[in-house]
Order: C-alpha cells, then sequence, then structure tokens
C-alpha cells in the first residue's frame, strides 16, 4: 500500500476468457471515507467532476478512487461492446478494491450505476457505503431517457443495423446506442419498486438539463422512502454542471456527508 496522498495509476482485469478487460483505474491513497467516482456516458476519469472530487481528497487526506468503463478512456474493450451490466460488474471489482466505509458519487449514468451498485452490496449484506452523491442521476436512462431521444427512423434503424447513432450536443462526436444496450438497461429498472440505500444521498440537479429533466430527478425522491435525502436545484445549471460553482457545491455536498 502506498503512502497516504500518493496517486497511483493501476490496471484491473475484469471477467472471464473473451469477456475478460483491462479497467484503467486511478488510486490515491488516504483515510476514510474513501471517495469513489462514477462517470457519466461516454465521461473519463480525467473530466472536471472526477478531478474535483480528487483534488479534495488530496486536500483532506482521503482515500479516492477514480477508473475508466470498459471502452471508455484509458480501459481496454469496444465502446460497442458495453452495456449496463458490463460497466456495473466492473464498478463492482473496483469497489471491492476499496478498504472501509466509501462515499459514491456518480453523474449522470453513474448516478444510475452508483445505485445499481448500493443494491448488489446490500442484496449481499455489504454495507461500507456510506453516503450516496448524485449528480443529475440518469435513473433506468434505457427505459425512460435514451428512448425519448429516438425519432421512428431511429428505432427501424435500431431494428435493421441494431444501433443508431445521434449527434453529441456536448461536440465529441457521435454516440452509439446498441440494441443491446437498451435491452439489457431494461434489466435493472429501479422506478416502480422502493429503493433502499442505507445510507444518506444528496442529489444534484440542474434546471436546465436536457438530458436528464428536472422532473425525472425528482421522481427519484418518491422511490427514496427509508433514507435521508438532499435534494439542491440548480436553476440555471445544464447537465455536466462543470462551472466552478458547480463543482464547488459537489464539494459542499461530499464535505456534509463526511
Amino acid at each position: 500500500m502506498g503512502r497516504q496522498g500518493s496517486l497511483h495509476n493501476l490496471v484491473l482485469g475484469v471477467g472471464q476468457g473473451p469477456e475478460r478487460r483491462a479497467i484503467a483505474l486511478a488510486r490515491r491513497e488516504g483515510g476514510q471515507p474513501g471517495l469513489v467516482w462514477l462517470n457519466g456516458f461516454r465521461s473519463v476519469m480525467s473530466g472536471a467532476k472526477a478531478s474535483a472530487l480528487d483534488a479534495l481528497g488530496a486536500e483532506r487526506g482521503l482515500m479516492v478512487t477514480r477508473f475508466d468503463y470498459s471502452g471508455h478512456g484509458a480501459s481496454g474493450g469496444r465502446f460497442e461492446d458495453g452495456t449496463f451490466s458490463r460497466w456495473l460488474e466492473e464498478a463492482e471489482a473496483v469497489f471491492a478494491t476499496t478498504r472501509g466505509p466509501q462515499i459514491l458519487c456518480g453523474s449522470s449514468m453513474g448516478g444510475w450505476l452508483a445505485l445499481l451498485l448500493v443494491k448488489t452490496l446490500l442484496a449481499r449484506g455489504e454495507r461500507r457505503v456510506r453516503g450516496l452523491v448524485l449528480l443529475a442521476p440518469a435513473i433506468d436512462a434505457a427505459t425512460d431517457l435514451i428512448p425519448a431521444r429516438f425519432s421512428p427512423q431511429d428505432w427501424a434503424m435500431l431494428d435493421s443495423r441494431g444501433y443508431v447513432e445521434r449527434l453529441s450536443a456536448y461536440g465529441d462526436g457521435l454516440y452509439r446506442y446498441s440494441r443491446a444496450l437498451i435491452e439489457d438497461g431494461a434489466r435493472h429498472r429501479l422506478f416502480g419498486s422502493v429503493i433502499e440505500t442505507g445510507c444518506p444521498v444528496h442529489i444534484l440537479q440542474g434546471g436546465q438539463d436536457p438530458d436528464v429533466p428536472p422532473a425525472h430527478a425528482q421522481k427519484l425522491l418518491t422511490h427514496i422512502l427509508h433514507d435521508p435525502v438532499t435534494f439542491t436545484l440548480i436553476p440555471d445549471g445544464d447537465h455536466r454542471l462543470s462551472r466552478e460553482p458547480d463543482l464547488e457545491r459537489l464539494r459542499a455536498a461530499i464535505l456534509d456527508l463526511i
């Protein structure tokens, strides 16, 4: 184990046989509670929010764990092979490398995966998650959010070709949505049942978010019935919540849980 504050770039093998992929992981050594970052769709662990989390850990002497999903950033595998089950498996494997209590911080798709990860951990009696910070959580994205953007032509293309490509609104090219991704995501629905977290939750939501509308994030409040939730609406906030004031709110939410 490295000394507190030191940063290590690691590679974690996840999966078996032809499904095995190399997951790039960055670990800052430190104390507890540790901070675990889960990226959004097509985002990477070197982004502004993940870097702000790492800086907070360095300042406070806390362990920080960041990673790239397969097909993202520095990790192996093809993006086209990605599914929510696959990325959840990777999040579980990364979490297993941590020790002691942890706070999960997830953005967009990462917010959904954070809740799925907590559900998996609680089901096997592991209660190391001491808090959740969710930024524009894209709960049930495969059934409630992504399909809402599809035109009839997109659906026809999904049936005939097996995937749809749509130009990103963030200037980073085409996003590919496969039929396997959509069908797999439908098996991970959370809405419709009580969501148990076993810990406090803080949700940060932009009021001008076209990808995860405020009403979608507020719907999450009606499903977390047994755990304390703080909901912060940022009226002029967009989906990314990467402006300096947004990063300060992220920092404050984490410190509040600590």
